[in-house]
């Protein structure tokens, strides 16, 4: 599969499964009504584990913009892709938000609600000030990108690699590179413990697309989209992501030279 493709793909996935429990406890009268936090934080890792599962191997399953920064950051994407990668993961997620509206329209129509309609779509802070808010999208992003590029570290690098003669190291670096299900244990540890504040966007992409959609497209008595919010979850998870990628390049040259037979 084009890399692109899985890109928009996975993150339209990521979308449909994570938006989708939302709006499945939130809105009224569904049969998840009311379930509480405990759900939406499993059904969207759920939601991570299913899109790494189809599209890591094509793509690495980066499905987040913040992922693609940091490792470009960090040396291990090349330029030429970042663009690409992040414009794909935006219109997945924007598709994704699309078919959640299509999928739960008749509650849409029930539900007298704005705020709740809108937490559907992309994140709303439990308490709104700036400098906290900001500084929890850095921290859990930070654990995210983090944990990711521990975890895709090869054993040697391509220079080493092609200095003793050996074969390249191969390696598809992203969320796929954790294993599907790491990543959605990961995902999971995050909205349990640091998801509480902001509803741990983490992901521009995942909260941009959707409140683009939700701006754009004729969801029943809306409201306004919350765009004096909207820089935060983009800001946030960014900055943690350059955050990451540093931490990971200080550990790197700290840690002790591999030494090849």
């Amino acid at each position: 599969m084009n890399p692109y493709l899985a890109e928009f793909l996975g993150t339209l996935l990521l979308i449909l499964f994570g938006n989708g429990v939302v709006a499945n406890v939130v809105l009224p009268y569904t049969k998840g009504h009311a379930a509480g936090w405990i759900v939406i934080t499993f059904g969207w890792a759920m939601g991570v584990f299913i899109a790494v599962w189809c599209v890591g191997e094509a793509s690495g399953a980066h499905l987040n913009p913040a992922v693609t920064i940091g490792l470009f950051a960090a040396g291990k994407l090349e330029a030429a892709k970042v663009a690409g990668y992040i414009a794909a993961q935006m219109l997945g997620a924007f598709a994704g938000a699309v078919l959640i509206l299509l999928y739960y329209w008749d509650h849409y129509v029930a539900c007298d609600d704005p705020t709740s309609k809108l937490g559907t779509f992309c994140t709303i802070p439990a308490i709104r000030r700036v400098f906290p808010n900001l500084l929890c999208e850095i921290i859990a992003t930070t654990v995210l990108v983090l944990a990711v590029l521990l975890a895709t570290q090869p054993s040697i690098s391509m220079a080493e690699a092609a200095t003793n003669g050996l074969a390249a190291p191969s390696l598809k670096l992203g969320l796929g590179s954790l294993g599907a299900l790491p990543v959605g244990l990961l995902v999971l540890a995050i909205g349990l413990s640091l998801g509480g504040t902001t509803g741990y966007a983490i992901n521009p992409a995942r909260d941009l697309g959707p409140r683009l959609a939700h701006a754009i497209l004729p969801v029943p008595n809306k409201g306004h989209s919350d765009w004096s919010y909207a820089w935060i979850p983009i800001v946030g998870p960014l900055l943690g992501s350059l955050l990451a990628a540093a931490l990971f390049m200080s550990i790197k040259a700290t840690a002790p030279a591999i030494v090849l037979p």
